[in-house]
């Protein structure tokens, strides 16, 4: 067995050949799955799964990332399932698993796992050469992000209001922003998964909130905008900080898209 095809579950998958039928319920799997020249195989996506827009228009939607529906799956008659521990439930996963043959379990942690996810869906899906690709792209773009010298600042990184919600220090996020020296308050851990891992907070009863120097409001799964980003500036305790709307698909989505993201974030760190 292939030491590179077992997935973050601990699963080894064996090869699937040419006639894989491909649910992803991950929208920047979706995205990589493209990247890796699978569209023939991809046969359902969730709504959510929206790149490359020329292309997925054409996979079947087969609901959000949460609230899947199951019988659309079904009728696909898919041989695999792309999911990620955190952004899919592990209840409908369990009632996927009685009819779907194989579930590719996802959970990259930091940038640099995504070179462990390349190679897990090359192996699995005959896409060696091209995962490697991705890999060597994506240690260039890590390796870039090393070579320089950024500042440390402490940033809140904001994903819902009301309640407001930020990000612990150890997602995925967290660690996409640490690349640009940026430290992400709360300190708090969050854990595998859970409320934990994107804390609510209450402004009133945050003592950090002076020791923040950047907010960034993210334009996922919140949508903030300018107006946003406006109000919050006359917030008394806002004042001094720098305030900026932040594209939250660069510094959020794992797979490819972290090959462009690094890129992001080094070019918003630096002006």
């Amino acid at each position: 067995m292939n030491p590179r095809a077992v997935d973050a579950a601990g699963v080894a998958h064996e090869p699937a050949g040419a006639a894989a039928r491909i649910v992803s319920l991950v929208p920047s799997l979706t995205e990589t799955l493209f990247a890796l020249g699978l569209e023939r195989q991809i046969v359902g996506r969730t709504g959510f799964c929206v790149h490359p827009r020329d292309k997925v228009q054409a996979v079947r939607k087969v609901g959000g990332t949460k609230a899947v529906k199951l019988d659309a799956i079904r009728a696909l008659c898919p041989t695999h399932l792309i999911v990620n521990i955190d952004e899919n439930e592990r209840d409908t996963v369990e009632q996927l698993r009685a009819f779907v043959p194989h579930i590719v379990v996802t959970h990259p942690q930091t940038p640099r796992d995504n070179l462990a996810l390349y190679a897990l869906l090359g192996a699995i899906f005959g896409r060696e050469q091209q995962a490697q690709r991705l890999a060597d792209a994506l240690d260039a773009r890590l390796r870039e992000a090393a070579a320089h010298h950024f500042a440390a600042q402490n940033v809140l990184y904001l994903i819902w209001r009301e309640p407001w919600m930020s990000v612990a220090r150890d997602t995925y996020i967290a660690a996409m922003l640490r690349l640009v020296n940026w430290h992400t308050l709360p300190d708090v851990q969050g854990g595998t998964q859970g409320a934990a891992r994107y804390p609510t907070l209450d402004f009133d009863a945050a003592p950090w909130l002076a020791q923040v120097d950047r907010v960034l409001l993210s334009s996922e799964p919140y949508r903030f905008t300018s107006a946003h980003r406006e109000a919050l500036a006359r917030e008394p305790r806002m004042a001094g900080k720098h305030i900026e709307l932040i594209d939250g698909e660069m510094a959020s989505w794992y797979g490819v898209r972290a090959i462009d993201g690094i890129a992001y974030l080094l070019r918003h760190a630096a002006a």
